[in-house]
């Protein structure tokens, strides 16, 4: 499943447009803003800090959040943050609420293993990984932390695809067909007949 949950506190902001945005990042705060639900939008104000720690340390945008506005608790899900594109500095932050039964779209990383268990790259192929992530439909209380891909057996000119990953329950792919995740290709150079047979030979042993 995914990382653990976390709170995060906030302020409610009555101001906004960008003099009132450019102030509160002065103070050390970051604009972001509450939506969905069937509910109107809140706009709040968050500790840069705070948020900046949560983007570095990983699974940010598909771990469910709790934000304390001022007392009322909202659970949300982070959907969009903006960086200042020369200082690398957390501008904005949008909040999905969600709630038990919400339906949620995210990127899932794709984790590659049993590499050493390939042929393919045992003789010198290499990894074209064609998507680091896939996009799928679930649950917001059940959102996969990661996919991970067996190489296992893997030959050079062989592709892995989606219908070889196992997708939890509640768990769907967006795109609506068999999409190739990487392929295992020879290298530059080539591989050589001895390599290949070493390859092969190595798994018949």
């Amino acid at each position: 499943m995914s990382h653990e949950s976390y709170e995060l506190k906030a302020e409610a902001r009555e101001r906004v447009g960008k003099g009132s945005a450019r102030e509160l990042r002065r103070n050390g705060l970051i604009p972001a803003v509450i939506y969905g639900d069937k509910q109107a939008p809140i706009s709040i104000s968050l500790s840069t800090n705070e948020v900046t720690k949560r983007i570095h340390a990983g699974g940010f945008m598909t771990t469910v959040a709790t934000i304390d506005v001022d007392g009322k608790k909202y659970k949300v899900l982070p959907k969009d943050y903006q960086l200042d594109p020369v200082r690398d500095f957390t501008m904005h932050v949008d909040f999905l609420r969600v709630s038990g039964n919400t339906q949620v779209s995210v990127q899932i990383p794709v984790h590659f293993i049993n590499e050493e268990k390939s042929q393919g790259l045992k003789v010198g192929g290499v990894l074209n990984i064609v998507r680091h992530e896939v996009e799928v439909h679930c649950p917001a209380d059940a959102i996969p932390e990661f996919f991970n891909v067996d190489l296992s057996g893997k030959k050079i000119g062989d592709s892995i695809h989606i219908s070889e990953v196992t997708l939890p329950k509640g768990v769907t792919t967006v795109i609506d067909r068999d999409f190739t995740i990487a392929t295992i290709v020879a290298p530059a150079a080539g591989v050589s007949d001895e390599e290949e047979a070493a390859g092969e030979g190595e798994a018949e042993a």
